[in-house]
This record gives structure tokens, sequence and C-alpha cells, in this order.
């Protein structure tokens, strides 16, 4: 079977900045991570073995110097220190377990350092997304011409609707040449289509050199997840948002605030740091519900919302963005990520609904044993950790059922 990932960058900004983040701030964690299909998905016989095959593939997967002479170009905010890393950084089949039930269910772990496990996260789902539609034959059915046009319709629409939009598919694409073809549609559409919004590049790094865009991103849950189950809960988005700050001086500052939902956030986030960072991320809840609490938590420590950048990426079509633009862009400057609408949008193929997500974390190497995480965003259907973990953390937030 042909190799899926084979290159280096053909992942998500965000991976690569969060990896530089951890080894400036806790450079000895080790980390535990577990897949999770939401669907609950029967994979076909032996499908486990195919990742597998797969995983032990990316350790010929290295960076160019192509690839790090564009990164140092367009992400500037990156030390160079960290390009060295990269280097010499090689995966490591080791660090992955992957396994498959009677029934079919996938089963895939991580453990190991974290600053070298965490660049997994989003190969191997790009991974499992693009070899299940290969497996099961509908590759067949991918039709890319037609996917090119649909794609230019959707960046026209929403340039002309006024809204700034970004790709952030990669994880759940159905294959690479769908990403490819809809960041190509895309761009020529940025400079082809009169309208107001404009299409802002892609999460992912490889494509973005491709088509000499800039790649969008900055963190992800995992960063305030690890942080809970190191120091706890209660001020885990304040120590991440020193972390951050302390790594980045100012740039990629977008937080990504609902790892424990909105109300231990604005409780963390003090008039310095709404100040320092320039915006929020919504990623989960009622898209409209969070910018009015954004909105009022930015005018009762005395700042304009306007000039806020409020980037919203909780499960988002066309149709959504252009609404949610209607109504935020005289409030502050919404901008908008689109992910899996972008990427795995054909006809008679079902996406794959398919997270790896933090479990378990140590300070150091050194630890005998692990601290237990879980994330508990505003969609409870998107909570993670296991049963015990998650009320202990309820627990100590003060959430019920019923917290708002």
């Amino acid at each position: 079977m042909r190799q899926i990932i084979t290159h280096f960058t053909d992942d998500d900004l965000y991976k690569f900045s969060m990896c530089c983040a951890v080894i400036d701030n806790y450079p000895r964690a080790h980390v535990r991570y577990r897949f999770i299909d939401r669907n609950d998905t029967i994979y076909p016989p032996g499908f486990d073995k195919l990742v597998r095959q797969q995983i032990a593939m990316l350790e010929n997967v290295v960076i160019t110097d192509q690839e790090i002479a564009f990164m140092q170009r367009r992400c500037p905010y990156i030390p160079s220190w960290f390009y060295r890393f990269l280097q010499g950084f090689r995966y490591d089949r080791r660090w992955v377990t992957v396994a498959q039930d009677s029934r079919g269910h996938l089963s895939i772990e991580f453990e190991g350092s974290w600053c070298n496990t965490i660049l997994l996260e989003v190969k191997v789902l790009a991974i499992v997304s693009e070899l299940y539609y290969m497996v099961t034959g509908q590759t067949h059915a991918l039709d890319y011409d037609a996917y090119y046009r649909l794609s230019a319709d959707k960046a026209r629409r929403l340039i002309q609707a006024g809204c700034y939009f970004s790709d952030f598919g990669t994880r759940r694409r159905a294959s690479f040449q769908a990403q490819d073809t809809a960041v190509r549609a895309m761009k020529h559409c940025r400079d082809t289509t009169n309208g107001t919004g404009r299409f802002t590049g892609s999460s992912n790094v490889y494509l973005s050199m491709k088509y000499d865009l800039t790649p969008v991103g900055t963190m992800a849950h995992e960063l305030i997840c690890a942080i809970a189950g190191m120091y706890g809960p209660l001020m885990a988005n304040n120590i991440a948002m020193a972390a951050w700050a302390h790594t980045y001086r100012g740039a990629l500052g977008t937080f990504l605030y609902d790892t424990y939902g909105w109300r231990i956030f604005s409780l963390n986030f003090s008039e310095d740091y709404a100040n320092m960072f320039k915006g929020l991320r919504v990623d989960s809840g009622d898209n409209i519900d969070q910018l009015n609490k954004i909105l009022a938590k930015y005018r009762s420590l005395g700042i304009d919302p306007r000039y806020k950048r409020i980037v919203f990426s909780n499960g988002l079509d066309v149709d959504s963005a252009i609404a949610i633009n209607d109504y935020a862009r005289h409030l502050c400057l919404p901008s908008f990520g689109i992910g899996t609408h972008f990427t795995n949008d054909f006809p008679g193929i079902k996406p794959l609904n398919i997270v790896i997500k933090l479990l378990a974390v140590k300070i150091t190497e050194s630890w005998p044993f692990y601290s237990s995480t879980c994330k508990l965003s505003e969609d409870r259907g998107k909570y993670t950790g296991d049963p015990d973990t998650v009320r202990r953390f309820m627990s100590t937030l003060h959430l019920t059922p019923t917290t708002p």
C-alpha cells in the first residue's frame, strides 16, 4: 500500500507551535494520548495492521531545507533553535500502540516524551481517515474535478459575504488530494474574486508552502489539559497563557479558551492577558451565546471588542459562517477556521468523527506515576477523559450538569 504521509510539514501549524512551546516550558514532560471514534465506527478486518504499517513509514519522513526555509520566512515568531530540533527529529513506531477488537473497533495510544509524541496526532488522524476510504473502496467516488468547482464556489460565497476564513481540515480529510484540491481552488478564488472577505490561508504547513500561503494556527486544548493534569484545572488557563507569552512574546495571540468552559476561563482572563492576546477562539457551545459572553467580558475590562479577533471553529460550514459573520462583523473582528466541510464534503461519503486526546501527563520522566486529565468544553459530547477524572475535575471546577 502506498505511503499516505510523505512530507514532514503535511501537518497543522498548531502542532509545531505547541511543540516549540512545550520544549520551551515543559521539556521533560511525558504524556499519554488515546484515539477516540465518536461514531463508534467498525473498521475492516486487519485495519490496525495497515495503520501500523503507515506509522512505521513515518520513520522515513524528515523535514527538508525547503520546508525549514519556508517556515522561517512565514513563521518568524518561531525561534531558530526549534528548526535544529526538527532537523534531528525522527518518528518512532515504538511510541504508538495500535489494536483492533473482535468487533472491529480501533484502538490507538501514544506514550512518550511530550515534545516527541505531540507531532503524531494530526498525521495519524489523517492516515486513519484516508486509509479508511481506501480500504472500504470509497476512494473511487472522490471526483476531484467536481470537488475543485465545489470548493471554489464555497470560497466565492465566503469572500463575497465578507468572511475572513481559513482551511483547518487536515485531520479528517478524505485524502491529501482532497485538501490539496480545496486549498488550490480557494487560493485561486482569493486572487480572482471581488469581495470584502479573504481566504487567509491553511493550517497545513506543506500546502501553505506549495501555494505560497501563510500557515494559520496557534494551539489546541492539549496544552491546557496537560497543565491541568500537572497543576490542577482551576488556574490551568492562566498558566497556559503565561507559558504561551513566555515563548511567543505576543505573537500567535489567539487563545483557545474553552477547555474547561467559559466560566473558569473568564475568572482567569485578567485585564493584562485580555490586552496581551489579540483575541479568542470559539470551538464549542452556541457560537452567538459564546460571542456575547466574550463581548461582555471585554467590555467589563474596559476593552473595545471591535478590535479583538474572534475565531470561530466549531463544526462550521459556509452557511453558518456567513450567518455568524453577519451578526458579529460590527461587534468584533470575526474570522473562521473551517475543517471537515472543506476537506471531506464528497457526495455519498460520510466523514469520520475521530480525535486523539491527551489522557495523562507527568512533569518529568523520573516520576513513577501519571496524573490523569480531561477536557470539559461547552459541548458535553466533546468531553474526553475517563469518568472518574471527569467527575473529579467537574467537582474541582464547581461544574454541574446545569452549570451555564
